[in-house]
C-alpha cells in the first residue's frame, strides 16, 4: 500500500508538469512557423509581382521614362558605394569601440556605462532624424552636398549603435579561458586579442556586420536628405546617386505605372540581402572547417 501510494505521488506532479511543457512546444513552434510563413509570404508576393521584369538588361541599362522603361544599372551602382562607404567607416569604428568597452576600459566603470546608455538611445533614434543631421552636417557644414559619401557617412552613424553592441557582445562570450590558456603560452594581452579573441568571435561579429548592411540597404529616408533622388551614374563619391530603397519608393509613390518596376526592384535588393547572407554563411562554415583541420593536425 505504501509502495502504491509512493508510486502514484512521484508519477501525479510529473503528468502535471508534462501539460505545460506540452503547450510551451506548442506555442513556440507556431511562433516560428509563423515567423517562417511570414517571410515565405512577403517572398513568394514580391517574385510573383516582379520575377516577370527581371532581365539581364534590367540589371544594366539606366533608367528611362521616369524608370517605366530601361533598368536600374546606375541605381545599382550608387547602391554598392553607398554601401562600401559605409561598412569601411563603420567597421572599424564599431569594432575599436567594442574592444575598448571590453578589453581596456572596466566594463562595470560610469563611462562604459554611460557609452552603452548613448548607443541604446541611438539606436532608437528614427532614420529620418539621421538624414536631417546628415543633411545639416555632412551635406551643408562640411559642404558635401547631396552625395555618396554624404548618404554613406550618414548610415555609418546609423548602423554604428548596432555594430558596437553585437561586437562587444560577440567579444564579452569569448570564454575567458581561451584568454588565460594564451596567457599561459606567453602571449600578451594584444596578441591574445588578435589571435585568440577576435578570431573565435569572428562569427558574432560577421552577425553585425550582415545586420548592419541589411539596414544600409533597406534604409530610404535618410538617404532621401543625404544622397538624393538623381539616378544617373555616380562618377565620383561627390556625386548624387540613387539607392535601391529610394528607387523603389520613387517607383511606387510617385511614378504611375511604376508597381511592376517597384516590385522588379525589390526582387533585385531581396535577391542581394539573401546572397550577402548567404555568402557570409558559408564563409564563417569554411573558416571553421578550416580551423578545425589545423587544430586536428596539430
Amino acid at each position: 500500500m505504501s509502495g502504491g501510494r509512493f508510486h502514484a505521488s512521484a508519477t501525479t506532479p510529473t503528468r502535471r508538469h508534462q501539460i505545460p511543457e506540452f503547450f510551451t512546444a506548442v506555442a513556440v513552434w507556431m511562433a516560428a512557423g509563423l515567423v517562417v510563413a511570414t517571410l515565405a509570404w512577403i517572398l513568394i508576393d514580391i517574385a510573383v509581382r516582379g520575377i516577370s521584369q527581371l532581365s539581364p538588361s534590367f540589371l544594366i541599362e539606366g533608367v528611362e521614362d521616369a524608370g517605366r522603361a530601361g533598368g536600374i544599372g546606375p541605381v545599382l551602382f550608387s547602391t554598392m558605394l553607398i554601401l562600401m562607404v559605409t561598412l569601411a567607416l563603420a567597421i572599424p569604428l564599431s569594432l575599436a569601440t567594442a574592444i575598448a568597452l571590453t578589453e581596456r576600459v572596466d566594463q562595470d566603470s560610469r563611462f562604459a556605462r554611460n557609452v552603452r546608455r548613448c548607443l541604446d538611445v541611438l539606436a532608437g533614434v528614427p532614420s529620418i532624424v539621421f538624414g536631417l543631421f546628415g543633411n545639416a552636417f555632412f551635406a551643408i557644414m562640411l559642404g558635401l552636398g547631396y552625395s555618396i559619401l554624404t548618404g554613406g557617412l550618414t548610415l555609418a552613424c546609423m548602423v554604428l549603435p548596432i555594430l558596437i553592441r553585437t561586437s562587444e557582445q560577440a567579444i564579452v562570450a569569448v570564454p575567458n579561458e581561451y584568454r588565460y590558456a594564451a596567457a599561459a603560452l606567453g602571449l600578451g594581452r594584444s596578441a591574445t586579442l588578435f589571435r585568440v579573441v577576435l578570431p573565435a568571435a569572428a562569427p558574432a561579429l560577421m552577425a553585425g556586420v550582415v545586420l548592419s548592411i541589411g539596414r544600409a540597404l533597406a534604409e530610404t529616408a535618410a538617404l532621401i536628405f543625404t544622397a538624393g533622388y538623381v539616378a544617373r551614374r555616380p562618377e565620383s563619391l561627390l556625386d548624387s546617386g540613387r539607392s535601391l530603397s529610394v528607387h523603389i519608393y520613387d517607383m511606387a509613390m510617385n511614378v504611375p505605372g511604376g508597381g511592376s518596376r517597384a516590385y522588379a526592384t525589390a526582387c533585385v535588393l531581396v535577391a542581394l540581402l539573401l546572397a550577402i547572407n548567404a555568402t557570409t554563411t558559408l564563409l564563417l562554415h569554411a573558416a571553421g572547417l578550416q580551423g578545425r583541420s589545423v587544430g586536428g593536425k596539430g
